[in-house]
């Protein structure tokens, strides 16, 4: 006889597969106060020089590398080293970006990354762009 239906045990398996594989960003949190916005995610594991802020007119744009740990060779003599069993970490690139109501002042942006967490202060623009325009005639 066919069936079509899986093991209940096998559909667990699956999604553990697709988690695994899903793209994982990092928490923020993003704050507004009447002259800036500041935004705050977290990253532990993550080198300072791996971190890159870039910003348009409107958006803040993050991105970072975390590296996975170098695997011993068996050139450094440490064939005996543990390896890990399960690992829930995640490595690799990511990015992030965060798009704002009103205008940013790129030159004024400041970033600042300590104990895992980096913060980003953007100022907001000083005026809203508006143009005057005089109908003629």
């Amino acid at each position: 006889m066919l069936t079509l239906r899986n093991a209940p045990f096998e559909l667990f398996e699956k999604l553990e597969q697709q988690l695994s594989h899903a793209e994982r960003v990092p928490a923020a949190e993003v704050r507004e106060s009447d002259s800036a916005y500041t935004i705050s995610l977290e990253l532990p594991g993550v080198d300072r020089a791996s971190i890159d802020v870039k910003a348009t007119e409107r958006s803040l744009v993050i991105s970072a590398e975390r590296k996975a740990p170098e695997a011993p060779t068996a050139a450094t003599g440490d064939q005996g080293q543990a390896q890990p069993l399960i690992s829930e970490f995640r490595y690799g690139t990511w990015s992030r970006s965060f798009r704002f109501p009103r205008g940013i002042h790129r030159d004024g942006l400041k970033a600042h990354y300590r104990d895992g967490v980096l913060q980003v202060t953007a100022p907001k623009a000083e005026g809203a762009g508006a143009v005057t325009v005089t109908v003629g005639d």
